[in-house]
């Protein structure tokens, strides 16, 4: 589909969700007011009310503002790629090494899939780093077996204490040749652009980092495919959005590129939270640096296909996202770099705010729908946010060239999938309120690259 036809749908979807959006919150407010005699019964009941009309009326905003600076940032890339090419795109013998470091601990049944993909890049310039971090597994022979086969390409295997991801990603910078590096997961394959599409935007001197694109190649029962569509509709979004004010919240780990000389800079990952990613990001970002999000450069991972799995992943995300704004609070309150401080509050929403909230108006319409009868506005509320998620998910959807049926998936988004990661993500910032012990949690690999 062409870009121009890419728009104009992107547009029209955008404009039909918005008119149910309109009419939902129309619908929601007024069967509020028409309540409103038996909430003012009681002073509590009143008061969440007013709050979660306010929140609502935020998270309309908040889309609003996501899918605004979304679209100028991609007419922006747009531009860029009909400008005349850089010295470095033109010329092969020009472009800068780049090392790739993959941190690997109990990666077996992926590791060499994601190697062999490494194989395919078009790029002429280019090792691969294989830290091995102490696996109990066939990681290190396997991935020296590729090694072995390779002819064309650098892949240096090196075995390792455990220490944990922060600290296998900071010896894979310590002995990285290149300029650039390339952080992955072990369970990551890139697409065959990937380093083409990161390095041109290097050219910019103010740039120190490039956030590639994740999205989830195991898409093979309800629970993955609803975790596709929350890559595409929420942390794709959301990126490309940042990426316009060029204040990337978080450089996934499955594809992250740097200068080697930024990460010297903020001295490496640090290893005392359980989101290295998310506060290494944060440290590029108090230094001054800007984060750019490169859609094109696309990193397929393998996520969770069962719940328990999902569940324990989600909450260390939160757990560590929360370490990483309590480390960072100071510039939270002042100082740090221009928008640091929008960027640790902004996650502070999504990460604490955001899901307390949803629980709160799951119990608080469930209760009214009991006790009074009004079971209207529970099902509103899931009109409402149902609406919101119909309006990224076609407007990421037909940008990114994606399945159209992943839309669909909206429906059932904000009814049984996003409840659930909520009150995991509550009892994650209680857990992390009460300081609970925890540890890293190893997802076991399905071998799905």
């Amino acid at each position: 589909m062409k870009a121009p036809t890419r728009l104009a749908l992107a547009l029209l979807a955008i404009g039909a969700a918005l008119g149910m959006t309109v009419y939902s919150f129309n619908m929601l407010r007024g069967q509020v007011l028409d309540s409103i005699g038996i909430l003012l019964e009681d002073s509590f009941l009143a008061a969440v009310s007013v709050y979660l009309l306010f929140f609502l009326t935020l998270l309309i905003v908040r889309y609003a503002v996501l899918i605004l600076y979304s679209f100028l940032e991609h007419m922006e890339s747009m531009f860029k790629r009909h400008k005349p090419p850089t010295l470095a795109e033109r010329d092969d013998v020009s472009l800068p090494m780049v090392t790739v470091v993959i941190p690997a601990y109990n990666e077996g049944p992926v590791i060499q899939a994601a190697l062999r993909a490494l194989l395919q890049l078009d790029y002429p310039n280019f090792e691969v780093l294989v830290v091995d971090d102490g696996s109990t597994d066939d990681t290190y022979a396997k991935a020296s077996a590729i090694a072995l086969e390779s002819r064309h390409l650098s892949i240096r295997v090196i075995h390792k204490k455990n220490a944990g991801k922060a600290e296998a990603l900071n010896e894979g910078m310590a002995q990285a040749r290149g300029e650039f590096v390339l952080n992955m997961d072990g369970d990551t394959k890139l697409s065959r652009n990937t380093l083409r599409a990161c390095v041109r935007h290097f050219d910019d001197p103010q740039v120190g980092a490039v956030a590639g694109n994740v999205k989830i190649l195991n898409r093979e029962n309800l629970l993955t495919r609803m975790q596709a569509l929350e890559y595409v509709e929420g942390l794709a979004l959301s990126r490309k959005a940042q990426s316009f004010m060029r204040v990337i919240n978080i450089i996934p780990g499955p594809l992250g590129m740097f200068r080697k000389s930024v990460l010297q800079q903020v001295g490496g990952y640090p290893n005392d939270t359980f989101a290295e990613d998310c506060d290494m990001t944060l440290n590029v970002l108090v230094k001054g640096w800007h984060i750019i999000y490169e859609p094109t450069a696309i990193a397929w991972v393998e996520t969770p296909s069962g719940l328990l799995d999902l569940l324990k992943q989600r909450y260390r995300w939160t757990r560590g996202i929360l370490q990483t704004c309590c480390k960072h609070r100071v510039a939270a309150k002042a100082g740090a770099a221009k928008a640091t401080p929008l960027i640790i509050w902004y996650m502070i929403f999504e990460g604490i705010i955001w899901p307390l909230s949803n629980v709160l108006a799951s119990a608080f319409f469930i209760f009214i729908a009991l006790k009074y009868g009004i079971a209207i506005l529970l099902f509103y509320w899931w009109l409402q946010l149902t609406a919101l998620d119909l309006v990224a998910a076609a407007y990421c959807v037909i940008l990114e060239e994606e399945e159209p049926s992943l839309i669909l998936y909206s429906f059932g988004f904000r009814l049984f999938y996003i409840p659930i990661l909520d009150v995991a993500k509550v009892f994650a910032s209680i857990d992390e309120w009460r300081v609970s012990p925890m540890n890293w949690g190893k997802l076991k690999r399905e071998g799905k690259l």
